[in-house]
């Protein structure tokens, strides 16, 4: 089957908003605002909520959705989209998170065109512009690096590239959405991680490291992410605003 298979990872826990996944003050699961986003994109062929977490698999299926249970002992999403993935028939498997209520749907219809107008590449990502420059010198903004032709050289959480002050180039912010080959996921997920993986705690440099290349698309703006209660409750302002 030649079709895109969007892979939800979600899991009950989280470091700093316990339970985000189920949060409804909008009268809907938040992962749920997310799987009915990602089937918006016109490329998407199905869309799937996989969790270890009976009561994220009921809310999905109690409003309409698809959901899987994976194992319990993933370390990070990517391996559980890559369970999901070793069942898929699907040649093209994206990685959506499931606190990611507004991304963009032709964003997700983006990463798929460039998988297909890239056979050479194993991954696909995108990169935006910062909307402040200054906001590039934080640790928790991801940039990312690419040649002429768009494949990834680097990501990290400093901030690349040095500017000499001559004809600079700004840096881009790594927007984290992937649009994996099946085959190259599943080869990425028995992968043991690499050392510029845990220096910069960045998974995407284990492919890197391990020769895999990645394309990046660049995006003109990005959407925000629901991490924590302020950014839940704005999200919830804008539902009930209609925006």
């Amino acid at each position: 089957m030649s079709g895109a298979l969007v892979v939800i990872p979600a899991r009950y826990g989280s470091n700093r908003l316990s339970g985000k996944p189920l949060l409804n003050d909008t009268g809907r699961p938040l992962v749920v605002h997310t799987l009915e986003r990602a089937l918006q994109a016109d490329r998407v062929t199905r869309v799937v909520v996989a969790t270890d977490d009976r009561r994220i698999l009921d809310a999905v299926q109690e409003h309409g959705g698809t959901a899987v249970m994976t194992s319990s002992h993933h370390r990070c999403g990517t391996t559980r989209v890559a369970e999901v993935a070793e069942q898929a028939t699907e040649e093209i498997i994206l990685n959506l998170q499931g606190d990611e209520p507004e991304v963009d749907p032709d964003l997700i219809d983006a990463l798929i065109a460039a998988a297909r107008t890239h056979p050479e590449a194993d991954w696909v990502t995108a990169s935006i512009p910062f909307s402040r420059v200054e906001d590039a010198a934080s640790p928790d903004a991801v940039k990312v690096v690419v040649d002429s032709s768009g494949r990834a050289l680097y990501f990290s959480r400093a901030l690349i590239p040095y500017s000499s002050g001559t004809d600079p180039v700004l840096p881009r912010l790594h927007v984290g959405l992937y649009a994996f080959r099946r085959e190259a996921l599943i080869r990425f997920a028995r992968m043991e991680p690499s050392g510029l993986e845990r220096t910069e705690k960045l998974e995407q440099l284990r492919a890197l490291e391990n020769g895999m290349t990645i394309h990046v698309v660049d995006w003109p703006e990005g959407h925000v992410g629901i991490d924590t209660h302020d950014d839940y409750r704005k999200f919830v302002m804008r539902c009930r605003e209609g925006k």
